[in-house]
């Protein structure tokens, strides 16, 4: 999926594609912004990747999910701000090839996909 001058950040699931700075130590890059070093992947990002995982697999084959149905049935009452982690947590999905992201019934890349998105298995 990705070329030898593309990575998958570890935090957010974006394509990352070699820059002059880190051509030294590329291989040893796993984040692409300061703020995904930060962020990293904690307990939250895992339960929403199962999370989805799970109202998929409960779902038709070809059926699809919002990311805040996933937010909603881990925080109910404070679902908005797990909209954005639910969407790297989609995202992170798509480069284990377990799930695609489409709009309007169509796959898009993850990575450049602007507003309302839905999740379906592979």
């Amino acid at each position: 999926m990705t070329s030898k001058d593309e990575k998958i950040c570890t935090s957010c699931g974006r394509v990352m594609t070699m820059r002059k700075k880190w051509s030294r130590n590329w291989d040893e890059v796993r984040y692409c912004s300061d703020a995904c070093r930060r962020r990293r992947v904690n307990e939250i990002d895992l339960r929403l990747e199962q999370t989805i995982l799970q109202l998929l697999d409960a779902r038709a084959s070809t059926a699809t999910i919002c990311p805040s149905e996933a937010a909603r049935a881990i925080d109910p009452a404070n679902f908005d701000a797990l909209m954005e982690p639910a969407r790297r947590a989609a995202r992170r999905l798509v480069a284990q090839n377990r799930v695609v992201i489409t709009q309007g019934g169509r796959v898009v890349d993850p990575s450049t996909a602007r507003g309302p998105i839905r999740i379906r298995l592979v």
